[in-house]
């Protein structure tokens, strides 16, 4: 190699960015278990055929690879198709509906942009064995409080359901053979616009007629409730569509019971998605303040686990990708800003002290205050602490012979500059009311 470098589209994390990831996870896993989820972990390589032929057109994004055996494997492409082989593999041991929550990383060979990136961190929660409209609502109930939790500010969920997408194609004179190209060309309404989605829809050969009753049937907007009044009105007459749409008041009910507030989500007919597996509701959560496209998504997929377990096995989820959640809050400023992981500092007054400072470090760290301790007291006390400041450490603990004669310490607060000295059984709680 010519110069040392990362693969492109694979980041390192350096302390600081680590500390937000940290905190994204922390508060997606309090969430997930406040409502019962458990945690699952799959590897990071399955087989290939696994993931063959259940992600549609994102199946050239695979990373195929042959092992020294000569087995076909592939780089997990997301947290979903391990999840449908572990029910099927462990369907004897799970109990039905089954809440489960994985993170880790997975791996897709496409263009790196924006928020998007070819190794890249999923949190997946998903609700399996279960086909009530109340597993969708509590899917999207721990999405707006886990976005709440984080900070976000301004955002709302979409909501829709495939067959809205595919009565509104059928209203509009077109056949199931076309339908698969309408989903993909509606669900770049966000970033082509009307104008754009008209093209598309024009060059896949669909009539002028019928593209303009579909832009108009995608734009409807407003109220909930007021939205499904009006699609009801015009697609009523197509059975799956009409059963699509009272799912979806279900789907809102259960988030007024479970206290959703209302401006979180919107009926969106626009809202497609793009994976293929996905045969009920869907959504995706968006804020003003990112412009380059959602913030997570997922849906109903009641067929994909089937496909292993050999019978129906009704499922529903949700991805937060970790990579974008990130960079979003760090352009926002949003969550912790820390530095280190550190809270106190303790310095070396003096060549031998050193045993003085090592006993009132392990104090603090008894005490449950994340401790860094001087490795040597050359340079002085102004080395010390400027190292402590750099480090982005809160306080730093000085401990001479003086402060050892009166049981005390002097705590330097290096955020706002004051300095007092505390008594040494009082240092602790101190450090704790000051965080």
């Amino acid at each position: 190699m010519s110069k040392l470098q990362n693969i492109k589209g694979m980041r390192d994390h350096l302390g600081q960015a680590m500390l937000l990831r940290q905190h994204i996870v922390a508060v997606l896993t309090q969430v997930a278990e406040r409502h019962g989820f458990e945690p699952l972990q799959t590897p990071v390589v399955e087989y290939a055929e696994l993931l063959e032929g259940k992600l549609g057109d994102d199946e050239k994004l695979i990373y195929r690879f042959e092992d020294n055996g000569g087995r076909r494997l592939a780089l997990r492409y997301d947290q979903t198709v391990p999840l449908a082989r572990v029910v099927a593999q462990y369907a004897g041991q799970l109990m039905f509906p089954w809440r489960r929550y994985a993170y880790g990383p997975s791996y897709r060979g496409e263009r790196p942009a924006r928020g998007r990136y070819r190794e890249f961190y999923q949190f997946d929660a998903d609700i399996v064995g279960s086909a009530s409209p109340l597993a969708d609502a509590e899917i999207v109930a721990i999405l707006t409080e886990s976005l709440e939790a984080l900070g976000f500010p301004g955002f709302t969920t979409l909501l829709n359901h495939r067959q809205v997408i595919g009565g509104i194609a059928r209203a509009s004179g077109l056949d199931e053979t076309v339908a698969g190209g309408v989903y993909r060309s509606i669900d770049k309404f966000d970033k082509l616009g009307a104008d754009g989605v008209r093209e598309e829809l024009l060059k896949m050969g669909v009539a002028p007629e019928s593209a303009a009753q579909i832009l108009a049937l995608v734009q409807i907007d407003g109220d909930p409730h007021d939205v499904l009044e009006e699609l009801s009105g015009r697609l009523g007459d197509d059975e799956r569509a009409a059963q699509a749409l009272e799912n979806l008041r279900a789907v809102i009910g259960g988030l007024v019971e479970m206290g959703v507030a209302p401006e979180r989500y919107k009926v969106a007919p626009r809202l497609a998605r793009g994976l293929s597996y996905y045969t009920g509701l869907v959504f995706e959560a968006a804020t003003p303040h990112w412009p380059e496209g959602s913030l997570l998504g997922g849906g109903r997929y009641d067929e994909l686990i089937g496909q292993f377990a050999g019978r129906a096995i009704p499922t529903v989820g949700l991805a937060f990708g970790i990579d974008r959640l990130h960079d979003v809050m760090d352009e926002l400023g949003l969550g912790p800003r820390l530095a280190s992981t550190a809270t106190a500092y303790v310095t070396i007054f003096a060549a031998g002290l050193e045993a003085d400072s090592l006993a009132l470090a392990r104090e603090l760290r008894a005490g449950g205050v994340n401790t860094l301790i001087s490795l040597e007291a050359g340079g002085g006390l102004g080395k010390q602490l400027k190292d402590a400041d750099r480090k982005g450490v809160r306080f730093a603990l000085v401990l001479g012979p003086d402060e050892l004669a009166r049981g005390e310490v002097v705590l330097k607060d290096l955020r706002g500059g004051a300095q007092r000295s505390v008594a040494r059984g009082e240092v602790v709680a101190v450090i704790a009311d000051s965080r």
